[in-house]
């Protein structure tokens, strides 16, 4: 008789084998290196394929104008404007600028909220991927006192 453990093992290894393979495609096509790679806003928004963002007031980022632990903190997005499929999360002086995506569907609320690590002071990005291509963005700058990146 197999243990609990045993099998957890097994099916860590298949896993493993399989993601080496790229046999699980929607994992693989859902992360997009390059963009989490890049070193600025321009250039994650590039890797992703989207054009220059426009600001608008139509995107409210909801973040704290001051974050004592950069290891935690609470950024939110939420928009009333239509045609949404994705919305991105950037910080741009962080090691890794892009720091979240999420894609959406119009029976799902433009509302979301997530916590990130900040490495220092720096201006937060919501941005919103619009069904036409279009980018729109709302940014903040977040003081930090005590940086969450490591170092």
């Amino acid at each position: 008789m197999t243990s609990r453990r045993e099998a957890l093992k097994h099916s860590a290894r298949l896993a493993a084998l399989l993601g080496a393979t790229g046999l699980f495609p929607q994992y693989s096509a859902a992360f997009n290196k390059g963009a989490f790679d890049a070193k600025s806003v321009p250039d994650a928004l590039k890797a992703l394929g989207l054009g220059a963002p426009t600001e608008t007031t139509g995107i409210t980022l909801q973040a704290p104008d001051i974050a004592e632990n950069g290891a935690v903190v609470p950024i939110g997005a939420a928009t009333t404007l239509a045609g949404i499929k994705q919305i991105l999360f950037l910080v741009e002086k962080n090691p890794t600028v892009l720091i979240a995506t999420f894609k959406l569907s119009d029976s799902v609320e433009a509302n979301i909220l997530t916590r990130t690590k900040m490495a220092e002071s720096s201006h937060v990005y919501a941005a919103a991927v619009m069904n036409d291509g279009k980018v729109m963005f709302a940014k903040k700058e977040i003081k930090v006192t005590a940086g969450g990146c490591g170092g």
